[in-house]
């Protein structure tokens, strides 16, 4: 199990539509790969960019290095399993690290615009 969030373009969808939106969005069938943050919106982009260098990503581009994680023990638990849509941005987080991610996610969604799902709270949205 993870604690899993989700951040959004706020425009593509609204509240009431989300439900239906993110059963689509979730299916995974956009052409290209899931973690290519260049695929998405140029705030995503910047708020996936800045999430990064606190919780890295376990797969993909930016992943850390064997190195890094013997120099680290702790990072082992920070890592973050992230899958990156045209207008979304997934993350699915280590349960010990769930308030601090919850946290630095809203924070960081505020400060580039982009709204939240909080899908394992239950999908409640937090727009900007």
């Amino acid at each position: 199990m993870s604690y899993d969030i989700l951040a959004f373009d706020a425009d593509s969808v609204t509240d009431t539509d989300f439900p239906a939106w993110w059963r689509e969005q979730s299916s995974w069938s956009e052409s290209h790969s899931y973690d290519d943050v260049a695929v998405t919106t140029p705030a995503l982009r910047e708020f996936y960019r800045e999430l990064i260098a606190a919780f890295p990503p376990m797969n993909g581009p930016g992943s850390p290095t064997d190195d890094e994680f013997d120099e680290d023990p702790e990072l082992e638990t920070r890592v973050t399993d992230y899958t990156i849509g045209t207008a979304v941005v997934y993350a699915a987080f280590a349960w010990s690290h769930d308030a601090e991610a919850r946290s630095l996610f809203t924070s960081l969604a505020a400060k580039h615009g982009v709204a939240v799902a909080l899908v394992s709270d239950g999908d409640e949205i937090l727009r900007p």
